[in-house]
């Protein structure tokens, strides 16, 4: 049986936190928070979210930097990323882009769009994942065939 999905919400906002938790609630996932940018790089070694919801502007590490970072490892690059901002001016939303954010959604946040996007992200997630693990056996299928 597959394990329910696993969502980390980093906002430095107590209140942004709880409300993204109760948007989420019909979706079956655990969720985990983080209240900066380092502590969620924390929290996604020890907590190993399937999906981040984003916030940009928290301390010690902006949502960009954070995302840059989740990316550029390869142990953590196939983890979603949601970025969730006030921020929508053109240039922001290119920077998110840049950081390597595979999507975005302005505040304030529609409950509906919310979800489905989430939802959108996990399915997504699962394909991606299913890809990579059918990618492994061939890998391996090949391998014994060359041992042969």
């Amino acid at each position: 049986m597959k394990r329910p999905y696993r969502i980390l919400i980093a906002d430095d906002n107590a209140a942004n936190r709880e409300l993204l938790e109760a948007l989420l609630a019909t979706i079956d996932c655990e969720t985990e928070f983080a209240v900066d940018g380092q502590d969620t790089l924390e929290k996604v070694a020890s907590f190993q979210p399937d999906l981040v919801l984003l916030d940009v502007m928290m301390p010690k590490l902006n949502g960009f930097e954070v995302c840059q970072q989740l990316k550029e490892n390869p142990e953590t690059s196939r983890i979603m990323v949601l970025m969730v901002t006030a921020l929508n001016e053109l240039g922001d939303i290119e920077r998110a882009v840049k950081a390597g954010t595979d999507d975005f959604l302005s505040k304030p946040i529609n409950k509906v769009e919310l979800r489905k996007r989430v939802e959108n992200m996990l399915k997504l997630k699962d394909t991606t994942d299913e890809l990579e693990r059918l990618r492994q056996y061939i890998r391996m299928m090949d391998h014994q065939e060359d041992a042969s």
